[in-house]
């Protein structure tokens, strides 16, 4: 204007015109070139988000789908026999996110209850934690080989060579640890990713935490205690280390998944998260019936840092503990069993459409399909025991049965209705542990399997064999077993499958499908979208 002004008084009204002329025709340029980077960076925008749209919506779909192939294989299971009927309704309770009855809890006494509200839990206030407890440590500033006190050093040593292998004997590590699996474990990880360099942490600080949290589970709940954390937080290391993963993840996702591995059981009762419902539970209370068990092992474990000298994580910026909290959370949250369906609907759609180097290394450049395979790595851990050799996952199979059995014990006692498979006068070990290698735990397996191929393929031969000894365990079994040692006959293997096809429409959204599963048909029949299900 400055200028239009000066031309007007120097030049006269007569040129104006020239000089409007050009002003008009640069801005009217510069708006141009602007309103074209706008349209760009929408139209890319658009793109994300139909990236987005699209990959949600056929997880979804494939969610609702396997929920559905699972309900229809335990309902024909519940026909078969009694035991049967038992197996199929644990499995449905326990990996299918579905609503539960819930049973009322008996009136409480008035004087019972005022003897309630009298105790620990409401002298803390709103601040205190249930389950996180004051600990007397003697640890020093002088730390041990391993991070635990042991006079059998040497044989603890030979059970930690095996640290970088899958099916590390755990059992053997508590007993020459003095019941410090977790603790020896855990170290023993730490110092060989050289993650206490990595991220500033005093070996004494994580030595004092790692006893704290230790100490926080439960040694007289028969499977999740000390051992089962470490065997999951070992699990994880090993996968984490998959030829396949290797460059993949950042050091600080790596601490992420193995802390979260460590802390993902601890405080646990010993109960499922239905009878902490059932029993209107504090823990119920406090959490709202979601993910009670889940919820309270962040809690706790989060809570156990801020114990003295425990603060594993106070060297590490700002920032990346923020992010390393939601990565645990996110992790941690992702270990309840009712999620199962979801997961695996995920790493199936992941395994379709994965892309690896030329080295054969999965590329996973973005945070969420990182954090998509973290969640199902833990979960994967967590569901691991069937995976290792014989002899570890009986003894497995005796513990959480043990737990089981305890938790049915006390149902009973309230005159409450049983869980299914915690009755010890009718449970069919053996029938449980093939229905949940076949529905469960082969179909998570046999999907890792695929993402990192080949490097799981032991790991899934040994899971098989397990499940024939099991089912060869079952008296007068009519069945075959599921997969044979020369890989011929038997009956075919219970699986879920997605395949993604592109059509000249594209993948929509699945906002039109069908109300009934999201378009999605029985029979492998494929939607509108282009995404054919499948059971084989």
């Amino acid at each position: 204007l400055f200028i239009l002004f000066s031309a007007f008084f120097s030049k006269g009204p007569a040129n104006i015109c020239l000089y409007l002329s050009f002003f008009i025709s640069f801005y009217y340029e510069s708006y141009q070139k602007l309103a074209l980077e706008t349209v760009e960076e929408l139209d890319w925008c658009l793109d994300q988000l139909e990236t987005v749209q699209t990959y949600r919506s056929v997880s979804d779909m494939a969610s609702t789908k396997f929920k559905r192939m699972l309900n229809r294989e335990l309902n024909h299971l519940s026909m078969m026999s009694q035991s049967g009927s038992q197996v199929s309704e644990y499995l449905s309770n326990t990996f299918l996110d579905q609503p539960h009855d819930v049973e009322l809890p008996c009136p409480v006494p008035k004087a019972q209850g005022r003897k309630r509200r009298q105790g620990p839990q409401s002298q803390h206030g709103s601040q205190h934690i249930s389950g996180v407890r004051k600990v007397s440590l003697t640890s020093g500033a002088v730390v041990s080989r391993f991070g635990v006190k042991t006079d059998q050093e040497e044989l603890l040593s030979k059970d930690l060579e095996d640290i970088n292998k899958w099916g590390l004997n755990i059992f053997s590590v508590a007993l020459h640890s003095h019941n410090r699996p977790l603790t020896c474990t855990m170290y023993a990880i730490f110092q060989e990713r050289d993650l206490m360099r990595t991220f500033r942490i005093q070996a004494d600080v994580l030595v004092t935490f790692l006893l704290t949290l230790e100490d926080h589970y439960h040694s007289d709940v028969a499977y999740h205690n000390s051992l089962h954390a470490a065997d999951v937080a070992q699990s994880t290391h090993i996968l984490l280390s998959t030829p396949a993963l290797h460059g993949v993840f950042t050091d600080l996702e790596v601490l992420a998944a193995i802390f979260a591995a460590a802390i993902h059981d601890v405080d646990h009762p010993g109960v499922s998260n239905q009878f902490l419902i059932n029993t209107n539970s504090e823990l119920a209370l406090m959490y709202n019936d979601e993910s009670v068990l889940e919820n309270h092992h962040l809690a706790v474990g989060f809570k156990l840092l801020q114990e003295d000298n425990c603060d594993i994580f106070q060297n590490v910026c700002k920032k990346q503990r923020q992010m390393l909290r939601r990565m645990v959370i996110d992790m941690v949250l992702a270990t309840d069993m009712s999620k199962h369906m979801s997961l695996l609907a995920n790493l199936k759609t992941m395994v379709e459409t994965k892309k690896v180097t030329s080295s054969g290394v999965l590329l996973l450049d973005n945070y969420t399909d990182r954090m998509q395979v973290l969640r199902n790595m833990v979960h994967c851990a967590d569901l691991s025991n069937p995976t290792k050799s014989l002899d570890l996952y009986r003894q497995w199979t005796d513990r959480i049965m043990e737990e089981f059995f305890h938790q049915g014990d006390r149902e009973r006692q309230r005159g409450m209705e049983i869980s299914p498979m915690c009755d010890k006068h009718t449970a069919s070990v053996e029938r449980t542990q093939v229905g949940f290698i076949d529905y469960i735990v082969h179909p998570l397996w046999e999907t890792w399997a695929d993402l990192v191929h080949p490097d799981a393929q032991d790991i899934l031969d040994t899971l098989e064999d397990n499940r024939n000894w099991y089912q060869s365990m079952i008296p007068q079994s009519p069945s075959p077993p599921l997969y044979s040692s020369d890989g011929k006959g038997g009956r075919s293997t219970f699986q879920f499958e997605v395949t993604l096809e592109q059509q000249d429409s594209g993948l929509g959204t699945g906002s039109d499908a069908p109300q009934e599963a999201n378009g999605v048909t029985d029979g492998g029949e494929e939607d509108r979208n282009g995404v054919a299900l499948s059971e084989t």
